[in-house]
């Protein structure tokens, strides 16, 4: 089992930052890789970035490519999306997610509660 639980979501106006933690536990959390994702209202849930638990691989979506980064600090076991030069249409409830350790980008059932982030004109 592995829990996950993000913080650092908010409003933040449109060319600001933000930056997102999710705390993972659990005995197997080390065997995954973690990911960021994202739904908008109305949307289906989008893949954002993930890393590897390494640390040496890293993957992102086309939308926030150049504007986020993905770290993770594992001696803390949390995870990291430092988010720049945000847009409204970053607006969504993102999700930390535990993902496959050799394809980073598919969740492999694990989830946070999600966090609300908004971006305003």
């Amino acid at each position: 089992q592995v829990q996950l639980v993000e913080s650092g979501g908010g409003l933040v106006q449109a060319g600001g930052s933000l930056r997102l933690s999710c705390a993972a536990s659990g005995r197997t959390v080390s065997v995954y890789a973690m990911g960021w994702f994202r739904q908008a209202p109305g949307k289906e849930r989008e893949f954002v970035a993930a890393v590897t638990w390494s640390g040496d691989i890293t993957e992102y979506g086309d939308s926030v490519k150049g504007r986020f980064t993905i770290s993770r600090d594992n001696a803390k076991n949390t995870v990291y999306l430092q988010m720049n030069f945000l847009k409204p249409e970053d607006t969504a409830v993102y999700y930390c997610a535990a993902t496959n350790p050799y394809v980073v980008a598919v969740p492999v059932g694990y989830w946070g509660q999600g966090t609300q982030v908004t971006v305003s004109l």
